[in-house]
């Protein structure tokens, strides 16, 4: 076995995922590990793409918006791939600049609402 593989538990341990997911992901069609047997082998292209999907699941991208992402590659080419990574990375930074002013507008109302709270308990201890 070349040293450049993971096993499936050196997979999971690596990426800190659950044996669950990493099937998940098979299952879908985002990975697809070397096999042995009953054994996988994730090699660098599995390693690149399961960075990739992580990275995307953390700006909020679905799993299959990180599909048909990495569907493109394969059919079309790293332009096609980069454009419409653009197009996808526009809207997610559209989207999460929305949920960053309605998070401040919470954060506004439940700082008021504490501070009330805290007069009304200055109130009470003056009684």
């Amino acid at each position: 076995m070349s040293d450049s593989r993971l096993t499936f538990k050196e997979m999971c341990a690596r990426f800190d995922v659950t044996p669950r997911t990493l099937r998940y992901y098979e299952y879908i069609e985002l990975l697809a590990p070397e096999r042995d047997g009953r054994a996988r082998f994730y090699g660098p292209r599995e390693v690149a793409r399961m960075t990739l999907i992580l990275r995307g699941r953390r700006f909020g991208f679905s799993l299959e918006e990180i599909r048909q992402w990495l569907l493109i590659y394969q059919q079309k080419g790293t332009r096609s791939q980069l454009e419409h990574w653009v197009r996808l990375a526009d809207r997610q930074l559209e989207d999460l600049e929305r949920q960053r002013a309605e998070l401040e507008v919470t954060l506004a109302d439940l700082r008021a609402l504490r501070e009330t709270a805290v007069a009304e308990l200055g109130k009470l201890g003056e009684a």
